[in-house]
């Protein structure tokens, strides 16, 4: 039987004769000539299940406008989810600068391509350097789980060992970034963690070190929400181990907290989607990367470093530095390889820092860790629930408990979606010791209102 033919005109080349044309250009009688050598099983047997082609603009906008509306956002539901992606109040100004065409267009090129980009981008790293306490920030990584990946990579590659001490309450999504990242040399390894508190195991950390270590690695806020309030006993127990102490931070937090480069951090990573970016799905994210300014760090990140350059004439104009680190410059040759990075997003987040400034940033740290405690407070005085390590500081995120209700999270989320809340993520396959245990979140956007409203029912659920 024939085949369907289908010709989808926004699919370019689909045509058959200019299908043809280009498989007579390379001496082929079709596409399946090219493609034999792949084994029938990875083949898709029969058409994909597409719909059929839209054929003008106004169709397939009508069409896509209905997909996008069963979808349902945190501007219609109250939303109590992060666990790495956030509902931060992104200010009009950002939006305004990062969709000029100078900046959305230019996200490459050198200095004949520029419109201002160098600029920005040195701004940025500026910004986030003030903020972090560090004399090096990079461009922007593609995500924060780049960040962690690239920064455990670099002290690897800085001190020649291969194994890593990571806590067991890591980002599992993080941790399986960097085993993937890494498979061909890391070895990783868990530190256990206080039942009761929930913070890394210092003794534990005693007995897993060695002069094997690379680093070791903390997230500060963890990802469990609770502050390591310990870390620089760690960064300690790290350097007398001749490892790096690499730091996994929610930069806004720094607001009001200390930056882990004042309680012994080596290399400062974490994701800036909090700073000035939408929520999306597979986009809006990107990572910093920070370090003391020592050659040895400096020419081990893979990333583009912005600078000033002065020349004969005493003349000073922004440039990138150093480029045969990269894989733009030397290919195959570099330290890691580096593809098109997120400059868009560092612009953002240097307008967001420029816009907030130091005593804004305080504030609105301060908010979001006010919030916390009183989601904390509010929801354990609810019958059956638990706050899990409640002796902590958090920030942003907690760990709230069923197992004293009798139900399971996935159950009660499905309720509560009924009722326009998204609840927390649910926890019990990532961390089944904690029985059903959920990952509350509370941002800026999180008012006492939804708070409470998110307590009374709960407790009507639960009863």
């Amino acid at each position: 039987m024939e085949k369907k033919k289908i010709v989808y005109p926004y699919i370019p080349n689909s045509v058959e004769h200019v299908k043809k044309e280009m498989l007579d250009e390379i001496g082929v009688e079709s596409v399946e000539d090219i493609i034999h050598k792949i084994p029938d099983d990875l083949r898709v047997k029969g058409l994909l299940d597409l719909p059929e082609p839209k054929l003008s603009e106004i169709e397939i906008k009508m069409y896509m406008e209905g997909l996008l509306k069963k979808n349902i956002s945190c501007s219609e539901y109250t939303n109590f989810l992060g666990a790495g992606c956030y509902n931060h109040y992104v200010p009009a100004v950002c939006d305004e600068i990062n969709s000029r065409s100078e900046f959305l267009t230019a996200y490459c090129g050198d200095a004949y391509t520029d419109h201002g980009k160098s600029q920005a981008i040195f701004e940025f790293t500026s910004l986030m350097s003030e903020l972090v306490d560090m004399d090096v920030v990079a461009l922007a990584t593609y995500d924060g789980s780049q960040a962690v990946s690239t920064s455990l990579s670099m002290a690897h590659r800085i001190t020649g060992r291969n194994e890593f001490l990571v806590p067991e309450t890591m980002n599992p999504e993080l941790l399986a970034h960097f085993a993937n990242y890494t498979e061909n040399y890391a070895s990783i390894v868990k530190v256990a963690y206080d039942k009761k508190t929930g913070k890394m195991d210092l003794t534990d950390l005693q007995k897993k070190i060695s002069d094997k270590t690379a680093a070791v690695f903390v997230e500060n806020p963890s990802y469990l929400g609770f502050l390591q309030d310990d870390a620089e006993e760690i960064g300690k127990i790290a350097h007398a181990a001749g490892a790096l102490f690499v730091v996994n931070v929610d930069p806004l937090s720094l607001g009001s907290l200390e930056s882990p480069a004042n309680y012994g951090a080596d290399i400062v990573c974490g994701d800036m989607q909090c700073f000035g970016i939408h929520m999306g799905y597979g986009s809006g994210l990107t990572g910093f990367i920070a370090s003391h300014q020592k050659p040895e760090y400096i020419m081990n990140f893979p990333q583009h470093l912005y600078g000033l350059y002065e020349n004969e004439k005493g003349e000073f104009a922004f440039m990138r530095s150093l480029n045969d680190r990269t894989s733009y410059g030397t290919r195959e040759k570099a330290n890691e390889y580096l593809g098109t990075n997120s400059g868009l997003w560092a612009i953002t987040v240097a307008v967001y820092l420029s816009l907030m400034g130091p005593q804004g940033l305080k504030e609105l740290c301060d908010n979001v860790m006010y919030k916390c405690q009183y989601a904390m407070k509010k929801l354990s005085q609810i019958k059956g629930v638990t706050i899990l390590f409640p002796d902590n500081a958090n920030f942003k995120e907690f760990v709230v408990n069923f197992d004293g209700c009798g139900k399971k999270v996935a159950k009660i989320n499905k309720k509560l979606l009924e009722n326009k809340i998204f609840g927390g993520k649910d926890l019990s396959k990532e961390f089944p010791e904690l029985g059903e245990s959920a990952l509350y979140c509370v941002t800026e956007l999180t008012s006492k209102d939804d708070i409470d409203r998110l307590a009374k029912k709960l407790a009507e659920i639960l009863a």
